[in-house]
């Protein structure tokens, strides 16, 4: 059986709720999935592959992630492994690949890590769980970028059929 691990760094939990998906999904396919905050990864060598994910949070990924990455990041490379990128920006369908999302592009270049497979899913939107403060940055971004504003938004921009086929993907690895 493989072992598959499976951790991801989350502010308002939706790569989380991506992350839960993808293990499902795994695991109808035999592999034994743990599930873990970057934070609190378990030892690397104890798996056969490896998945990250990761949310975007006032433009960039959470420095852990890239302290997570910059530690095991020979060991990583000695194994399958995968990294997904969670950001409204990919709601957009010219950023919405790891070629064309420009946070997945600064994560390649500011890690050194080249994972094996990549992915950008678009996040969820709810203005009403943020704090007045980045409700109100966020709500500046998408009047710039042309997305919603209505202090009143609750939309999810992932889409699952994406999520769903980069699993088969990383579980055909």
């Amino acid at each position: 059986m493989t072992k598959t691990l499976l951790l991801y760094s989350t502010v308002h939990g939706q790569t989380l709720k991506i992350c839960n998906t993808m293990a499902e999904q795994l695991r109808q396919h035999g592999e034994q999935v743990t599930l873990a905050p970057v934070a609190e990864a378990p030892a690397l060598e104890n798996f056969d592959k490896i998945l990250i994910g990761a949310s975007i949070r006032h433009g960039k990924h959470r420095t852990n992630v890239y302290d997570f990455i910059r530690e095991h990041q020979t060991l990583l490379e000695t194994k399958v492994s995968g990294f997904f990128s969670v950001s409204l920006v990919a709601r957009k369908p010219a950023k919405n690949t790891p070629e064309t999302n420009p946070y997945m592009q600064a994560f390649l270049e500011k890690s050194g890590w080249k994972p094996q497979l990549m992915a950008v899913f678009g996040g969820n939107l709810n203005y009403q769980g943020y704090g007045a403060m980045d409700r109100n940055i966020i709500r500046f971004i998408m009047w710039i970028t042309k997305g919603p504003t209505d202090p009143n938004t609750c939309v999810e921009f992932t889409d699952w059929q994406k999520v769903s086929a980069f699993a088969e993907q990383f579980a055909a690895a």
